[in-house]
């Protein structure tokens, strides 16, 4: 289960409506509406900086947050509509679905690469290059990993890594329906060079010995 779940802190809003929107959006908040998981839902309100940097620091459709309101105990959710004034582009409204610990959830899942030193491919100078760091996973919200794990050892210069190749949590795939590539160690410049020095030699062998 991944270790840190990001806390979202928010208050309860008192009186619904337009009025009470228009009056939390003066005082520098967000109004917002949890719901789901079987339970009533709660109008509530979010420090409008807050959010504003939760949005810039991007995934935030995709990010699992434990929702924190006084007066309530903390609930996992997740964001399913963010809205924005039409003008400044700035959120205006959220509305945040509560997860059982058996729904399903879209997030990106972090990539860990481990055991380098027993790649053959980086022992003899190879560079490891990551296609992808995190993959996105249809995952269970009681089961969430806190990252995939690439095991280095044995790969070589022009191996790949795709995402068959890695050991997915139970009930967790990808959601991209193809088995894509989330590394591969290429050969070290130097390699390269010299195997293209090679090739134009032999060319120009090949042309003086036709003429």
């Amino acid at each position: 289960m991944a270790g840190e779940i990001p806390d979202l802190n928010a208050t309860v809003r008192s009186g619904t409506g337009k009025g009470a929107a228009r009056q939390a959006r003066r005082e520098g908040l967000v109004p917002g509406i949890v719901y789901g998981g079987g339970e009533e839902p709660v109008a509530i309100n979010i420090p409008f900086n807050v959010l504003l940097k939760k949005l810039k620091a991007g995934r935030f459709l995709s990010t699992l947050f434990n929702l924190k309101v006084e007066g309530h105990d903390d609930v996992r959710v997740i964001c399913r509509n963010v809205q924005r004034d039409v003008v400044k582009d700035l959120p205006t409204h959220l509305d945040l679905m509560r997860l059982r610990r058996t729904s399903k959830v879209n997030l990106f899942i972090p990539v860990e690469f481990i055991n380098e030193e027993e790649a053959p491919g980086i022992k003899r100078g190879g560079v490891l290059t990551v296609v992808r760091n995190e993959v996105e996973l249809v995952v269970t919200a009681g089961d969430i990993p806190e990252k995939l794990v690439v095991d280095m050892t044995g790969l070589n210069v022009g191996d790949t890594v795709t995402i068959s190749s890695i050991d997915l949590p139970a009930g967790a795939k990808p959601t991209i329906d193809r088995d894509f590539v989330v590394a591969n160690i290429s050969a070290p410049s130097g390699l390269r060079s010299s195997d293209n020095e090679e090739g134009d030699e032999g060319e120009a062998t090949e042309e003086a010995a036709e003429e």
